[in-house]
């Protein structure tokens, strides 16, 4: 399917308004505390749409209902499981790692945090935690990269390749602009943009489906 002229308009506006949030982010970035945590300043607006958007994007719009269709409604425990383990962490250890990390020599990652939380001098908990994000990050941040690719061929008409590299280009260039500010605030665009197409999706579909019945009758 060939990309018609809108649909490339509509996609080159999506990654120049990333990577432009990108640069707003970098003119407020003011220290290296402000590139890694974007100096502790987010609302709960913006860290809850954005830990939403990482969390729950291309899992929830795309490999959740991919997997129900495929193996049934069972599948729907993925979702259950993940609310309650969503709501756990809240609950009990965000606020908690929120307070500890600026106690512990104002950590700014978590190996930063378990060295100084458990006074580790051989830096072995260093070590093993950043090799644990490291694999476990990585594999995440492919399958969001590819979800994505997959969005943009389908919804764009663009090959996979094309759309792979262009969506990892754009989310490179806008984390490493503007670091932690920008990962945010783009979050909490996408993650508008996701509760938009939750909502009209279903309107949609069941407009749809009542045309269908009161055709047939």
């Amino acid at each position: 399917m060939a990309i018609s002229t809108p649909m490339l308009v509509t996609f080159c506006v999506y990654i120049f308004g990333m990577i432009l949030i990108g640069f707003i982010a970098w003119r407020s970035t003011k220290n290296f505390d402000d590139y890694i945590l974007g100096g502790r300043s987010l609302g709960p607006f913006v860290t809850a749409l954005s830990a939403g958007a990482s969390d729950m994007s291309g899992w929830l719009l795309m490999g959740l209902p991919g997997a129900v269709f495929l193996s049934g409604i069972s599948e729907s425990w993925i979702a259950i499981g993940l609310t309650l383990g969503a709501w756990i962490n809240w609950k009990l250890v965000a606020g908690r790692l929120r307070v500890h990390t600026e106690y512990n020599n104002n950590a700014l990652t978590l190996p930063d945090y378990f060295t100084g939380r458990f006074e580790d001098k051989s830096r072995i908990l260093r070590i093993i935690s950043a090799l644990v994000i490291l694999l476990f990050f990585t594999i995440y941040c492919a399958s969001g990269i590819v979800a994505g690719a997959r969005l943009f061929e389908s919804t764009f008409g663009m090959s996979y390749e094309t759309a792979l590299w262009a969506g990892a280009a754009a989310t490179i260039l806008y984390t490493f602009i503007g670091g932690f500010l920008a990962v945010s605030w783009t979050d909490t665009v996408q993650a508008s943009l996701m509760i938009f197409a939750l909502i009209l999706t279903p309107l949609s579909s069941l407009s749809v489906s009542v045309a269908l019945v009161t055709r047939w009758k």
